[in-house]
């Protein structure tokens, strides 16, 4: 036996089993945001200094550079996920749906390159103090 009624059994309009895959995902990235958020916070506060040279030597940290940048791609993924929901909820017309999707697709992931991008040039001393 399948999921779903007998006629959706016969019309294949069972599960698409990819919900909780994508409520699975929206979870881990909210837990990773919160820890690396948090990371993020105290080790701002820690620092001795706010001047530009101070951060610049901190991001300069091979440490502090990758967990940068995996604060980065979580929060911009979180991102993608969430937006894609309430796109995939309130926008009903299919071809405004895909649009949508794909624009949201190249936002999160242009902000992310750009976001890495600056994080690994300030990493490897391209940016003068």
């Amino acid at each position: 036996m399948g999921t779903g009624t007998g006629l959706g059994r016969v019309r294949g309009l069972g599960s698409a089993k990819h919900g909780s895959m994508h409520w699975w995902r929206q979870r881990v990235t909210a837990v990773g945001n919160l820890l690396l958020a948090t990371w993020f916070v105290v080790a701002l506060f820690r620092l001795p200094s706010f001047e530009h040279a101070a951060i610049v030597q901190w991001i300069g940290s091979p440490i502090v550079a990758v967990a940068l940048i995996l604060l980065a791609v979580s929060v911009f993924y979180h991102l993608r996920l969430g937006l894609q929901v309430i796109v995939e909820d309130y926008i009903h017309e299919e071809a405004g749906k895909v649009f949508f999707v794909l624009l949201l697709n190249f936002y999160a992931i242009a902000g992310a390159a750009l976001a890495i991008f600056s994080i690994l040039k300030i990493a490897f001393g391209g940016v003068p103090a």
